[in-house]
């Protein structure tokens, strides 16, 4: 499996559809539902067909060779430096 490139979220959860296309693994929200039931989506793993599925941080989805873990936007706010 490809390393995750992480992909930042303001709450706490996101939906599956919302995600695919924040993480720029889709185009556009319509295309969701034809790739997810194709069962080309993998959620930790797992295919994953429905697209309110409820991702939580470290979550990580994988369509056609391309990974992204779900991430805390403030993450990168809490550097020593």
């Amino acid at each position: 499996m490809p390393d995750p490139m992480d992909v930042p979220i303001r709450d706490e959860s996101i939906r599956l559809g919302q995600f695919l296309k924040l993480a720029n693994l889709i185009e556009s929200g319509a295309e969701a539902k034809p790739v997810l039931a194709q069962g080309s989506v993998t959620v930790n793993g797992e295919v994953e067909t429905r697209r309110g599925r409820q991702l939580v941080l470290g979550d990580v989805v994988t369509l056609g060779g391309v990974a992204a873990r779900v991430s805390d936007e403030a993450a990168g706010d809490n550097l020593p430096w």
